[in-house]
C-alpha cells in the first residue's frame, strides 16, 4: 500500500537534497581541493592536502592551476622527453607537478625565453617560475623566491679539455659562450677582473639566448667553453652523443668565486598568499622524503638543501 506524504515531508526532501548537493561532489574553490592524487614518478604518488590548498589565492583555487615559466631546454632541471617531443621533464618539471599535487592543483608549465621570463611574470602572463633560476637581491624586486635548490657554476668544455682550463684565467683572451640573463653571464663578466690583474686579455664573453645554442657553438669551435650550471654541465657530458662529445671543468679555482645563493622558485608579488602556500609545500615534500625521490631520479641528490627559505639569497 501507497503511503501519504503531505507537502510537508515533500518540501523537507527536496530540501535535504539541495543540502546534499552542495556537501557532495566537485568541491568549490573555496573549500577542498579537486585534484587527487599524481604519480609524479613509477615509485612516487603525491596526495593533496587540504589545508596546503586553502593557503592558495581565491584566483589559483578558482581556475585550479599555477602557471608555470620555464626555458627549455636546460637539462636535467627542464628539457623535452625525447626528440621532436613536447612533454616536458626533468627536475623541475617533476618536483612542479609534486608541489601542485601538495597544494592540489595543477602547475602548468610553458616554454619562456630566459631572459624575458621575469617580465613576463611581471606583466601577469605567470604566476611563477621554475627554471634552475638563481635567487638573487636583485631579481628579488621583481618577485619573490621559495628557495629549492643549491648549485654553482661549472665549464662544458669539448672532450678531454683540450685547451686545459684548470683555473678560470686560463680562459682570459679566449670566446666563451654563456646564456644571455643568467647569474652565469654576470659572474663571467666580474672574471673581467681577474684577466686584467694579471696583464691578460679580457675573456671574449659570446652570448646565447638558449645553452642548448652554446653548446652548439662548443661543438663547432665557436667558443672553447661553454659556462653554465655544473649539474647541467655533467648531465650534458653524460648524455651528449653517449658522452664521447663533452667534458667538465668544475671547482672554485677553475670557475672563480661565486655566492652561495640557492635557486629558487620565482612567485609573482601579484598573488598574496603563494609564496607561503608554496614554500609550505616545498617543506612538506621535504619532510617526507618525496623531494630527495626526486633529486635521487636525477642522481643530483647533492644539491638538496635542508629547508625551503624565502628570499635567501646571500650575494
Amino acid at each position: 500500500m501507497r503511503s501519504h506524504v503531505t507537502p510537508a515531508v515533500v518540501l523537507a526532501a527536496v530540501a535535504a537534497l539541495v543540502v546534499s548537493a552542495c556537501t557532495t561532489g566537485t568541491t568549490t574553490a573555496d573549500s577542498r581541493p579537486t585534484a587527487g592524487p599524481v604519480a609524479v614518478l613509477p615509485d612516487l604518488t603525491v596526495e593533496p592536502d587540504p589545508k596546503l590548498h586553502a593557503m592558495l589565492p581565491e584566483s589559483i583555487r578558482t581556475t585550479n592551476t599555477v602557471r608555470v615559466a620555464t626555458d627549455i631546454p636546460y637539462p636535467p632541471f627542464e628539457m623535452y622527453a625525447n626528440e621532436g617531443s613536447k612533454q616536458i621533464t626533468g627536475i623541475d618539471y617533476d618536483l612542479g607537478q609534486a608541489i601542485g599535487a601538495r597544494l592540489g592543483v595543477r602547475f602548468d608549465f610553458k616554454a619562456q625565453k630566459f631572459d624575458g621570463i621575469l617580465p613576463a611574470v611581471q606583466a601577469g602572463k605567470f604566476d611563477a617560475v621554475m627554471s634552475a633560476m638563481t635567487d638573487k637581491k636583485a631579481r628579488q624586486k621583481s618577485v619573490d623566491f621559495v628557495d629549492y635548490l643549491n648549485a654553482g657554476p661549472g665549464w662544458l668544455v669539448a672532450k678531454g679539455n683540450p685547451v686545459g682550463i684548470t683555473v678560470v684565467t686560463d680562459v682570459c683572451g679566449k670566446p666563451v659562450g654563456v646564456q644571455t640573463g643568467t647569474n652565469h653571464q654576470k659572474l663571467l663578466q666580474q672574471r673581467q677582473q681577474l684577466c686584467e690583474e694579471k696583464g691578460l686579455p679580457p675573456i671574449r664573453i659570446l652570448t646565447f639566448s638558449k645553452d642548448s645554442e652554446a653548446q652548439l657553438a662548443l661543438r663547432s669551435g665557436k667558443v672553447v667553453a661553454d659556462y653554465l650550471d655544473e649539474v647541467t654541465a655533467a648531465y650534458v657530458a653524460s648524455t651528449a652523443d653517449g658522452g664521447n662529445a663533452f667534458s667538465t671543468v668544475t671547482g672554485r679555482a677553475a670557475v672563480g668565486a661565486y655566492s652561495a645563493s640557492p635557486m629558487g622558485i620565482g612567485i609573482s608579488k601579484d598573488q598574496a598568499g603563494l609564496k607561503e602556500a608554496v614554500r609550505a609545500a616545498l617543506q612538506s615534500l621535504m619532510d617526507d622524503g618525496s623531494y630527495r625521490k626526486i633529486l635521487d631520479e636525477y642522481e643530483v641528490p647533492n644539491i638538496a638543501i635542508p629547508k625551503a627559505t624565502v628570499n635567501g639569497a646571500l650575494d
